[in-house]
């Protein structure tokens, strides 16, 4: 498979080293790094690192990851990471199994068992998870515990699901498109450390509840849209 990596940062120079040096080179076809505006040093030392850096002044994760995705050169699977070192790049093995074993469209790492290193996650993130991920089980009848940002999709299912979101309810957008297209979505254990630095989300109270808030009304939104038009497709 050829298998296109893409890591959204903005000043990640703690962790971005790290980041990159543990992604398995046999696994990987292309390294893409999206940096918004960093002033720390982080996109020279990926690009010294051998990734690919491309640069989105455009704020917002989605952003990052759809400026990300359309710089892929025809890649079979994509993977999207985050540059804070919480997920550990060397379990890509794990995340790529059941999409090259023929089991899955899509897998989405889930921090919330074993391997989950104490306090790595904050109760309000964990609370949040747990809150939406039961939401996504009631309306779209998927089996998933949480909404981890480690995860990887079919180069073709991505490109059909044509996500528009710019923000952080990009990931979460997947996931809904996916389950009322009846894609399969596969869950596996990944491990989760503290990140490198302070996050931009859940560090500070505005951002956890203005994620939240946006998260959750995401999700019943749009059920209620599909279930009033009896399609995928949303404006």
């Amino acid at each position: 498979m050829r298998v296109s990596v893409i890591i959204p940062t903005h000043n990640e120079a703690r962790a971005i080293k790290h980041v990159l040096a543990d992604l398995p080179s046999d696994f990987t076809t292309e390294v893409i790094v999206v940096d918004s505006n960093s002033n720390d040093g982080t996109p020279e030392i990926a690009a010294k690192m051998g990734a690919l850096v491309v640069q989105e002044p455009r704020r917002g994760y989605g952003r990052a990851c759809l400026t990300g995705l359309a710089t892929a050169n025809s890649p079979d699977v994509v993977v999207f990471l985050d540059g804070d070192y919480s997920d550990r790049p060397s379990e890509l093995p794990i995340l790529l199994a059941p999409i090259a074993q023929g089991r899955a469209d899509i897998t989405l790492g889930s921090r919330l068992g074993e391997r989950c290193s104490a306090g790595a996650l904050p109760w309000h993130q964990v609370f949040g998870n747990r809150l939406a991920a039961s939401l996504i089980r009631f309306f779209y009848g998927l089996e998933i515990s949480d909404l981890g940002p480690f995860r990887a999709c079919r180069a073709d299912v991505l490109h059909g699901l044509a996500l528009k979101e710019t923000t952080y309810g990009w990931p979460v957008e997947m996931i809904l498109k996916a389950a009322l297209g009846g894609f399969r979505v596969v869950e596996v254990p990944v491990s989760y450390y503290p990140r490198i630095g302070k996050s931009k989300i859940s560090g500070t109270l505005k951002g956890t509840v203005g994620a939240a808030w946006f998260i959750l009304s995401l999700i019943v939104r749009y059920s209620f849209r599909h279930r009033r038009t009896g399609t995928q497709t949303f404006p």
